[in-house]
């Protein structure tokens, strides 16, 4: 089998860690089929106001590690050209799809990359199967880009969804449900086991009297990271021993410190930045709890991650969440609610959890899953 992946949930040039889910899983499918993945990436005028804020030229001949990639380049401007990346996307596409001619193209992303990969699909009668990871379906901000997604999933000849609540939207958007599989995603347990958490500590030069909320993920205030950090605040001054790691990068880490300094606390604040696969690891072996106390979340690697590793999670009752964390292994709160997070996270903090992971899903099961579709809609088209 043949399958082209078309998805900017890719690691780029200058996002190298993007795309997790993706990457491990078409990473399982490469031992059953042949995978090519072209990665769409928007290019934007370099005059301000026509490109995103932040924006950064990605290098159109970075090549990952394991996988045959082409990094498809396709004009837009900032909101103006939306309605019609999918269009443009998919006529730099056709070409490419024609001369490799896929048995089946797999999508991760619905829009512009997922209708995209549909519309190319159609006209040359390749199968397409669209996979929902999260914001892509759930934070859609206008009813134009809604209404694309929308025709992006009923125009599919298959929807794969992360978690049963991205099924229900998927559904209220009337796809028909034997359109749509959920397969949750995975863990490498090779690398996201319990451990010892002194020898953690150790590795990563913290002691071991501290207590340690461990964040993971992009700073971004959509992650809940201000009600994090006045959580944060008003724990520390009944706990002096507590400590806030926060590995990751983005925006929103200068307000993050800036309010930890005014709050005379930025010496309890460690930001550990961007860390590989294993360097996650060693953090939520080192932590006492893991927090993501996002708004919005499809099924989020990094709370499978921490479960993995047997540390107990608070975070918020939003998307696949809740499928994931129950009483057992934390305690999940409403969004935006800093004073349920403080709370949580002082009752995680006051008891004692068994030293056992939570989480025993690999990604071969979610490779496995995932090819058992593939392999149904081909059955079902010959």
């Amino acid at each position: 089998m043949k399958i082209t992946a078309v998805t900017s949930y890719f690691p780029k040039s200058t996002r190298v860690y993007d795309g997790n889910s993706a990457v491990q899983t078409l990473r399982r499918l490469q031992q059953r089929a042949a995978i090519e993945v072209l990665c769409p990436i928007a290019t934007y005028p370099n005059i301000r106001g026509l490109a995103p804020e932040g924006y950064r030229q990605e290098d159109p001949n970075f090549q990952p590690p394991d996988f045959k990639a082409a990094y498809v380049q396709y004009p837009a401007i900032a909101g103006l050209t939306r309605p019609i990346n999918g269009r443009i996307l998919a006529a730099r596409l056709l070409p490419i799809l024609r001369a490799s001619k896929p048995d089946l193209i797999l999508n991760y992303w619905l829009y512009p990359d997922g209708y995209s990969a549909v519309t190319a699909g159609r006209k040359l009668g390749v199968p397409v199967i669209v996979g929902a990871i999260g914001s892509d379906l759930r934070a859609r901000t206008d009813p134009l880009t809604k209404r694309l997604v929308r025709q992006t999933m009923l125009r599919a000849d298959a929807v794969i969804v992360v978690s049963e609540e991205l099924r229900r939207l998927t559904l209220a958007d009337g796809v028909p449900p034997e359109k749509v599989t959920t397969i949750l995603n995975g863990s490498d347990s090779s690398i996201f086991h319990p451990g010892d958490r002194d020898e953690a500590r150790r590795e990563v030069g913290l002691g071991s009297d501290q207590e340690i909320i461990l964040f993971v993920g992009s700073l971004l205030a959509t992650k809940g990271l201000t009600e994090l950090m006045d959580a944060f605040i008003e724990l520390a001054r009944t706990r002096p021993a507590l400590r806030l790691v926060i590995v990751g990068q983005g925006p929103f880490e200068s307000p993050l410190l800036e309010r930890a300094s005014a709050a005379g606390l930025r010496d309890r604040i460690l930001m550990a930045g961007r860390q590989d696969a294993a360097g996650v690891a060693r953090w939520m072996r080192a932590s006492d709890v893991f927090c993501l106390p996002s708004y919005s979340e499809g099924c989020p690697n990094v709370v499978v991650e921490a479960l993995s590793c047997g540390r107990p999670v608070v975070a918020t009752n939003v998307g696949g969440i809740p499928e994931l964390v129950n009483e057992t292994c934390g305690i999940l709160v409403p969004p935006r609610d800093s004073q349920k997070l403080r709370t949580a996270l002082d009752d995680v903090l006051s008891r004692s959890w068994p030293a056992a992971g939570w989480f025993h899903r690999s990604w071969d099961d979610v490779g496995n899953e995932t090819f058992a579709v593939c392999e149904r809609l081909l059955a079902g088209r010959a």
